[in-house]
C-alpha cells in the first residue's frame, strides 16, 4: 500500500501498528494463516515489533510460518507471508496410497516445485485474510480533522471566540453533558445544562452557548431558548471524545524511553 503524502499515511499506520500489537491475539494469528489451534499446540503463537533502519515491522508467527507487515521510507505499507517449511501449510487434494487407493483429504503441502502455484494461494489468502483484518480497523483521520475544528478560534464579527480543548476539564464537561442520551434526542435548556455544570455560572454557562454556536455545534430553534446539537456537532463531538479516550490518552500513557 503506497500513500502520496507522509502526513496521511503516519496517523492510520500508528492505528493499524497499536491494533496489530495489542489488538491481535493467538486466534487470530492462527486465523490468518489458514489453521486452528488445536489443546495440544504447545508452539509459540504471537507478535513481534521491532525498529529497522528502514523503518519498523510487525510479525504475526505461529511456528514455521509468519505474516509481516513493513513500513517503508514513511510512506509505504507492505504485508507478507512467509513459511519456512512449505509443510506447515495443508491443502485438499488426493492422496495415493502405498496400496494403490486413493483418498482425497487435505495433507501438507509437498516440498516440490510442483507445490508452487498451491504455494501461492495459500499464502496469498493469509495475506488477504490479514489485510482484510487491517482494513476495518478505524482510520483516526476523521477524528484528528474533528479535534482541530472544535480547537479552532471562530471569528463573529468583530469577536473571537476560543475553540474547545477536550483535556481541559471545563470544556470536557461541557461536551459530555451535551451529548448526553436525553439532550441529543430531546434537545436541551440552560437550565438543564446549569444542574449538570454546577461550577458554571449563568454569564459563564451562556459563553459557552455562544461558542458552541459559532462553531456550528448546536443551534437553536425558533424563537424558543432550547437547543439542539447540530448534524456536525454531534459527529464532531463524539468523534474527538472518541479520538481522546481511545488514541490519544492510551498514548500518553505508554512509558517514555530515557
Amino acid at each position: 500500500m503506497v500513500f502520496h503524502r507522509q502526513a496521511e499515511f503516519q496517523p492510520l499506520y500508528d492505528a493499524l501498528t497499536h491494533t496489530a500489537i495489542h489488538g491481535v491475539k493467538p486466534d487470530h494469528v492462527v486465523t490468518f494463516l489458514g489453521r486452528k489451534l488445536a489443546r495440544a499446540y504447545r508452539d509459540e503463537v504471537g507478535n513481534d515489533f521491532s525498529t529497522r533502519i528502514q523503518g519498523t515491522r510487525i510479525k504475526h508467527a505461529m511456528r514455521w510460518a509468519a505474516i509481516k507487515l513493513y513500513k517503508k521510507f514513511g510512506l509505504i505499507a507492505r504485508v507478507e507471508c512467509i513459511a519456512n517449511d512449505v509443510t506447515f501449510f495443508q491443502h485438499h487434494r488426493t492422496v495415493e496410497h502405498r496400496d494403490g487407493t486413493q483418498e482425497f483429504t487435505r495433507p501438507p503441502v509437498r516440498k516440490a516445485i510442483y507445490s508452487l502455484p498451491v504455494l501461492r494461494e495459500l499464502l496469498g489468502a493469509a495475506t488477504h485474510r490479514d489485510l482484510d483484518f487491517l482494513a476495518a480497523i478505524a482510520d483516526p483521520r476523521p477524528g484528528l480533522r474533528a479535534l482541530e475544528k472544535i480547537a479552532t478560534p471562530v471569528h463573529d464579527g468583530e469577536r473571537s471566540y476560543r475553540g474547545f480543548n477536550l483535556f481541559h476539564g471545563p470544556d470536557l464537561d461541557l461536551f459530555r453533558t451535551i451529548l448526553r442520551g436525553e439532550f441529543t434526542i430531546s434537545g436541551f435548556h440552560a437550565r438543564q445544562l446549569r444542574g449538570h455544570l454546577a461550577g458554571l455560572s449563568g454569564a459563564q454557562l451562556s459563553r459557552c452557548l455562544k461558542r458552541l454556536r459559532t462553531h456550528g455545534l448546536i443551534k437553536k430553534i425558533g424563537k424558543r431558548y432550547k437547543y439542539y446539537l447540530t448534524t456536525l456537532g454531534r459527529t464532531v463531538a463524539t468523534a474527538a471524545l472518541k479520538l481522546r479516550e481511545l488514541v490519544v490518552l492510551p498514548l500518553l500513557t505508554q512509558p517514555v524511553a530515557a
